[in-house]
């Protein structure tokens, strides 16, 4: 999912560059839904190494400096809650793929847990909240797409019975991909035509499986969201090409939140791209491919420069002090250095929603090696900037922003 942090730091950086001591960011997730490496644990050269092993490319950590123990951002579902929800959908595809069952009683409390959750955490922003093994991606992007659907079911003030089945309809989207071979979905590489032509079954495969699950509830609404979530509004998904006036509403908020997750992650043949590209990528290059209406309220919600990330701006270098819902183009930065990287003698906060075009003085988010040797060079890590301003705004009083408002249009 995007990354939210209410005063602490979060940078991605290669695992080559890690050092002993440093705090991670995110959870680091194994096949059945157990954690590697828990968020806000120190990692040290075992971990490290380890991390080598298994293929993951870059995390997140909470600061460069091992001695600065910073803990991660809040999330909008518990910890607790995500391991059980991953293990869950992972117990339900090996049930499927083995028996043909499943347990609806498990699915049921983990949407439940899921949909409390969020309105317990409604003030965050969507973070990107996990990293995953290759071969755990399907089960905690399952969770990820439902926890996503569930929040922009929230902000188009779906009656509860209706959040619980998008969010169920979301934990069950990929189920079809029981009938497609694991060397498939593990691939290091992009998949070759004949590969594809196989992936493209999921879809339905998934939905006719849903129909067959007397115990679940509304088949026929679960069943189009795994059918149609790679269908797209101007006709071109698959594996229909039906057009938006043919997909069910709660389909058209899944696909978002399966396509920000599919971007936002690592996988074996591409890294995990950062909030801001995979807005880019959904807005104009896919341009044609979601509702735009719902695009616009899902990017309201996501902060696409997390708090803590550094910028590289027509100002100067800046790290993100605040991303607000509505006005997640335009966050508030500190500006620390010039256009240069020479540190400024004074910091400036800067409200770039207050700036004619402020959205696009943003020219770049350095992330891996090039953040890395940055911040190196600086000679000073960037959240203590950050916890420096936070001090000051507490000490004044000032309090973030909270959850958006804006109803959402009509999902039809």
């Amino acid at each position: 999912m995007a990354q939210y942090c209410r005063g602490k730091i979060m940078l991605r950086l290669p695992v080559s560059k890690l050092k002993d001591g440093m705090v991670l960011g995110q959870s680091l997730f194994n096949t059945a839904g157990g954690s590697y490496l828990v968020k806000g644990q120190p990692v040290t050269i075992d971990y490290i190494r380890k991390l080598h092993q298994i293929g993951i490319q870059s995390v997140t950590v909470t600061s460069m400096d091992p001695a600065y123990k910073l803990p991660p951002p809040p999330d909008v579902i518990e910890e607790k809650t995500r391991v059980n929800a991953i293990g869950t959908v992972y117990n339900t595809f090996q049930s499927i793929e083995e028996n043909g069952t499943l347990d609806v009683d498990a699915l049921q409390k983990v949407t439940d847990s899921i949909v409390f959750d969020l309105f317990e955490n409604h003030e965050n922003l969507v973070q990107l909240t996990d990293i995953r093994a290759h071969d755990a991606y399907t089960f905690a992007h399952s969770v990820n797409v439902a926890v996503l659907s569930a929040m922009m079911g929230m902000l188009c003030h779906l009656p509860k019975d209706e959040l619980s089945l998008i969010t169920l309809g979301g934990l069950l989207h990929d189920l079809g991909k029981v009938d497609v071979n694991t060397d498939i979905l593990t691939k290091r590489r992009g998949l070759n035509d004949n590969e594809f032509k196989i992936m493209k079954k999921h879809p339905e495969d998934g939905a006719r499986r849903i129909l067959k699950m007397n115990d679940l509830p509304k088949t026929s609404i679960l069943a189009a969201i795994a059918s149609q979530h790679h269908e797209h509004i101007d006709g071109t998904g698959y594996p229909n090409g039906i057009t938006g006036n043919e997909m069910h509403r709660y389909a058209k908020i899944t696909a978002i939140a399966d396509v920000y997750d599919a971007l936002t992650s690592e996988r074996p043949y591409k890294k995990a791209y950062m909030p801001n590209i995979a807005y880019n990528i959904m807005y104009n290059i896919n341009k044609g491919q979601f509702d735009r209406d719902l695009l616009n309220t899902f990017f309201n919600n996501v902060a696409l420069y997390p708090e803590g990330a550094v910028l590289k701006t027509t100002l100067g270098f800046a790290v993100v002090k605040e991303s607000k819902f509505g006005r997640t183009t335009t966050p508030i930065i500190i500006l620390f250095a010039d256009t240069n990287g020479k540190l400024l003698r004074e910091r400036t906060v800067i409200d770039l929603s207050d700036i004619k075009d402020g959205a696009k003085s943003i020219q770049l988010v350095p992330t891996g090696n090039e953040l890395y040797h940055f911040i190196h060079e600086l000679g000073v890590d960037p959240s203590s900037y950050l916890e420096e301003e936070r001090k000051k705004d507490k000490d004044a009083g000032i309090k973030s922003s909270g959850l958006s408002t804006a109803p959402c249009v009509n999902i039809t």
